[in-house]
């Protein structure tokens, strides 16, 4: 007796079933597959402080379905900053998160703080964000380098309206554009057609101050490094973005430079009141001997592991006060400031009134090597760099 149509279409479906299944899977195919709703996520972890290249490596785990408060994101897209590499080196005030919880036999931390993710999924008691939203890092040592995690509220803080904004612009929004924000702000009343001194002018800061600043009226004249090739391109790139005048720190310490400042502010009649400094080092006496009296100048950071002076006259007969500020600390004592900050700046990017930082964008893929990652971030510790580097995921939700 012949076997029936229906008899043949079915072994025929078998067959290919089996076929299918004997088939290589590619990687990208297996993160898809979570079994009893668990996700499945990648980190780049140390379990004891050194340099990135020596201790960071690609770790994997699982990520159980969210209950109660907890909350299940993928990132999106997160930056590697030079306090990302203190941190590892054991250099930086704030210390990562060492834990067991990534099923790991030694405590473990996950690298990098700053970044954007999405929300995948929430527990019952979850009422302040819903699957897609976008959402940023409350403060830092929670470890942004990683396919996914699960956390709670109170480690996050929503973006309200993420219309019209790339994840990479998002993820970057919280360090750099809020330290100058801050710094502009908060030290000293700056009125329209005063001016600002920085060193490190092509740093994430610096950018961000510049135009900033021209938003709100100030002029600046802006420091940077010498380099041998590509310093006209770099000065006309910064201008465009509001720089009123761009020196080499070469330039700025010579004795025949006080007149050019001296022309650019009316002889002196708008005054130079505040400094904003991320080098050290004998550069920053120099920018202090510009500023009026009564004038701040403002620690952020120490570039060139060089410490700052303070000169005696300066403190005695001009009344300069030496500040500092590191954005994490104003971050945990001022959190809803923060969020304001953030949103700002957000609407700024969104107007078309804030540009992005330049990138060097890594994507990471679940195929990505172990090698690619850490080189990226050990990169960041490498000469100059036509861009910040950042992780822009690819994985699927």
């Amino acid at each position: 007796m012949a076997p029936s149509r229906a008899l043949l279409s079915s072994t025929t479906t078998c067959t290919r079933q089996l076929r299918s299944l004997r088939a290589p899977i590619k990687p990208s195919q297996l993160r898809s597959i979570s079994a009893y709703g668990y996700e499945q996520a990648k980190c780049l972890a140390f379990d004891k402080y050194g340099e990135p290249k020596d201790v960071l490596r690609l770790h994997s785990h699982s990520i159980s379905p969210p209950h109660g408060d907890l909350v299940t994101v993928r990132f999106l897209a997160s930056p590697i900053n030079p306090a990302d590499i203190n941190q590892i080196q054991g250099v930086y005030p704030t210390k990562p998160s060492f834990t067991t919880s990534l099923s790991t036999s030694e405590p473990t931390a996950v690298g990098g703080n700053e970044g954007v993710a999405e929300v995948l999924s929430a527990g019952n008691k979850v009422k302040d964000v819903q699957k897609g939203d976008w959402v940023i890092l409350k403060k830092q040592g929670f470890g942004t380098w990683r396919t996914h995690a699960q956390t709670t509220m109170e480690n996050l803080v929503p973006i309200k309206n993420k219309d019209g904004l790339k994840p990479e612009q998002v993820g970057m929004v919280s360090v750099n554009p809020c330290t100058a924000y801050r710094m502009l702000k908060d030290f000293v009343d700056l009125q329209p057609g005063q001016w600002f001194v920085q060193n490190g002018a092509n740093s994430g800061v610096g950018r961000a101050a510049i135009q900033l600043g021209k938003l709100w009226g100030y002029e600046s004249i802006n420091i940077v490094r010498k380099r041998d090739s590509g310093m006209e391109e770099l000065k006309q790139d910064l201008q465009s973005l509001g720089a009123d005048i761009v020196v080499t720190d070469e330039e700025f310490e010579k004795k025949d430079f006080r007149d050019r400042v001296k022309e650019a502010t009316n002889g002196g009649r708008e005054p130079i009141r505040l400094g904003l400094n991320c080098v050290g080092g004998s550069l920053v006496n120099s920018m202090a001997k510009h500023l009026a009296p009564d004038s701040h100048m403002v620690t952020y950071g120490a570039m060139s592991k060089q410490p700052v002076q303070l000169p005696t006259g300066l403190l005695i007969f001009k009344n300069i006060s030496f500040d500092g500020f590191w954005v994490s600390r104003w971050s945990e004592q001022k959190p809803d400031e923060k969020e304001r900050c953030v949103q700002e700046v957000l609407d700024l990017t969104r107007e078309g009134k804030f540009k992005d930082m330049p990138m060097q964008p890594l994507t990471w893929n679940w195929e990505t090597k172990q090698d690619q990652l850490v080189q990226a971030v050990q990169g960041t510790l490498e000469g100059f760099r036509s861009g910040k580097g950042i992780f822009v995921f690819g994985n699927e939700a």
